[in-house]
């Protein structure tokens, strides 16, 4: 797929690329098969040879006369699972875009629909490329939000008992992402600083924008895993008061039979001369008795909110 980047991103074919105007970049999406084939002929002269394997980080390498680099892109519906990946490499005459699959390719096609630029340019359609490539994900954030709330809601009503594997898969993703937003402000700001100077000046503020805005994510991400570390904690809280309050019970209910035991003990001496033994009414007497010392520890440790 080769396209000419006018006021929208025009398809076209390799012969129109070999003759397009001075000043009128173009953008090729193309199979590591096809690169190795006509790479040399798209005139971008690279030094360190592009990842066309798959990649697995993302970056951005600055040659002599180009820019190479990678991306390695989490599938949003599924932070943990498989990822995106495909190579690039670009100078001022356009950009060459290197996947073994069709994820980019969509993405671009997706451009090539729906954006019309009144300063078109190189660094217009990369913006916009990388903006695809982070546009779900301040809903994405959202959601983990819902879920971590929805989760604490069930903590505080009693209703979760042990860690939630839920909780540690947000906690999983959270971290693939943090890594991923690193490396995406590191590749904004290399782009930024256009070390080749192949980027108008003008047009920088692009990269500006992307990094700032992923800074913001990065922001959230890092607030949302504080939040996960809050709800372990929570969680554990909840555990050692459920677990306080059955040692509560064990404890006032050996202390409501603890005096009941010594009497046991007491009258199972069989001692020969205890008068009580020989009184008609010591058997109802003493069922009063424990009766009478059951109720004063009930009383007792309601009243100190033992119960």
């Amino acid at each position: 797929m080769f396209y000419s980047v006018h006021e929208t991103l025009t398809p076209c074919t390799l012969g129109d690329i070999r003759s397009l105007p001075e000043g009128v970049p173009f953008v090729a999406v193309l199979t590591p098969e096809k690169w190795r084939e006509i790479g040399g002929e798209l005139g971008i002269e690279i030094d360190i040879e592009m990842d066309t394997g798959t990649p697995r980080e993302t970056k951005a390498v600055v040659n002599r006369d180009s820019l190479t680099g990678s991306f390695s892109l989490p599938d949003r519906s599924g932070i943990s699972g498989p990822r995106h990946a495909f190579s690039f490499a670009m100078n001022e005459h356009g950009i060459v875009l290197v996947e073994d699959g069709d994820f980019i390719a969509g993405k671009v096609a997706e451009i090539s629909r729906t954006k019309k630029w009144r300063l078109p340019g190189l660094e217009r359609f990369f913006y916009d490329l990388l903006e695809t490539v982070i546009a779900q994900d301040l809903s994405l954030l959202e959601n983990m939000e819902k879920r971590l709330n929805s989760i604490e809601e069930a903590i505080l009503r009693g209703d979760v008992e042990t860690y939630p594997q839920e909780l540690n898969d947000i906690r999983g993703d959270l971290l693939d992402l943090r890594v991923h937003y690193e490396q995406l402000i590191d590749l904004g700001q290399e782009l930024e600083e256009n070390e080749n100077g192949f980027f108008r000046e003008e047009n920088l503020r692009y990269f500006h924008m992307f990094t700032e805005r992923v800074m913001r994510l990065q922001d959230m991400v890092s607030g949302q895993r504080e939040y996960v570390v809050q709800l372990r904690d929570l969680i554990q809280v909840q555990m050692d008061v459920k677990q306080n309050r059955i040692m509560t019970l064990l404890t006032v209910i050996t202390s409501i039979f603890l005096p009941l035991t010594l009497i046991a003990g007491w009258y199972g001496m069989n001692f020969r001369y205890m008068p009580e033994l020989e009184w008609k009414y010591s058997y109802p007497a003493l069922i009063v008795i424990c009766v009478l010392i059951v109720g004063v520890c009930i009383w007792y440790f309601k009243k100190k909110k033992w119960m």
